[in-house]
């Protein structure tokens, strides 16, 4: 089951206030609204996504109980597979004839389970993970959201793992922050590993960079190795603490010029007519420094040229990716009399065919 990054999806940081979350939501849901794409299923998964998002950080009670769960996500889905039960065992359990939200499971593999799960109801519930997380404590409308409402409170974190088992957990909060990433953690007799995120530019994450990162008031400087993407995990053995690693999760910001699709990197390049036409070596920025592409005579709009070697650094050092620029022809504008009579004098001249002919018969 995949972890919903409900900050993410949003676009907030995880100190965001509610004003800020609000804001964030209003903006995205009148993005994605159904009525405004209709028949585009991946706004309306979009839009359920940010409905969920803002259903649980727009909660003080659900956000701090997020909060505390998630930096244990991995143990959380690894519980209960004793006994008989998948780690989502006891109320949320799939199995035949189980009841709770789920329908169905399967297990297969030598020593391994795998679980299938889907959502009873309608397509506007909402998923999975929202559902092993919160079921019936937390689920618009139920009686347990509405009891929780009553009392001023929802479940505890000892209340979740409790239903599933899982004892000793470490509670980890961590602030965020982008270029200073902070986290403060109180002491936890499970020495879970504290996580704090860290927002990189692109060109942080291809020369690797550092970060200060504040514990239980001890600062440290956590280095970043070039090749980093959104979601890699540095870990700083005993960064924490004794016994407790510090986590930094990392996360690029989009850049104005490059496009990143793994190791690989994108960009657009402008041309003129005349470097076009005739070629020319012009000059292209890439992440390394400044060099030179030859665009030979006759290039088309749109070509696409690979400079091997210049994209992202790779995690494992093997080398880098590589840098695929697409030239974008740019026209004169506001020709003058003379250049109109000499740009028709000149297409006269050339025996271009018509790029459209043989379209009637597709």
């Amino acid at each position: 089951m995949e972890y919903k990054d409900y900050y993410a999806i949003l676009g907030v940081p995880r100190t965001a206030t509610q004003a800020e979350i609000k804001k964030a939501f209003r903006r995205l849901a009148r993005q994605y609204h159904p009525d405004k794409n209709p028949g585009d299923k991946t706004a309306e998964q979009r839009f359920k996504d940010i409905n969920e998002a803002h259903e649980v950080l727009s909660d003080p009670e659900k956000r701090k109980l997020y909060d505390q769960l998630g930096a244990n996500w991995e143990a959380f889905a690894r519980a209960g597979a004793t006994a008989g039960q998948g780690p989502f065992g006891g109320p949320f359990a799939g199995g035949p004839g189980a009841g709770g939200p789920f329908a169905q499971w399967s297990a297969e593999g030598p020593g391994g389970v795998r679980y299938e799960f889907r959502t009873s109801g309608d397509p506007g519930e909402f998923s999975d993970f929202f559902r092993v997380f919160f079921g019936d404590f937390g689920a618009p409308g139920t009686a347990g959201d509405r009891a929780g409402r009553r009392s001023g409170h929802g479940p505890t974190i000892e209340d979740l793992f409790a239903r599933f088992g899982i004892g000793g957990f470490g509670e980890t909060p961590g602030g965020t922050s982008g270029r200073a990433t902070g986290a403060r953690a109180r002491p936890s007799s499970a020495a879970a590993p504290v996580e704090v995120e860290a927002e990189l530019t692109l060109e942080e994450a291809f020369h690797g960079t550092t970060r200060r990162v504040v514990v239980d008031g001890k600062r440290l400087e956590v280095k970043i190795p070039p090749g980093v993407a959104t979601g890699s995990r540095v870990r700083l053995a005993g960064g924490a603490g004794p016994g407790r690693d510090l986590i930094v999760v990392t996360k690029v910001l989009p850049h104005p010029v490059f496009t990143r699709r793994g190791a690989d990197l994108e960009r657009e390049l402008p041309i003129t007519l005349r470097e076009a036409l005739l070629g020319a070596e012009v000059p292209v920025t890439t992440l390394k420094g400044r060099l030179l592409l030859k665009i030979p005579p006759g290039t088309q709009n749109g070509r696409v040229f690979r400079l091997t070697g210049q994209g992202m650094p790779k995690l494992d050092r093997s080398g880098h990716g590589d840098l695929y620029v697409r030239v974008r022809v740019v026209l004169p504008t506001q020709l003058t009399p003379e250049a109109e009579r000499a740009a028709k004098a000149f297409l006269d001249l050339v025996a271009q065919p018509d790029p459209r002919a043989g379209e009637g018969s597709r």
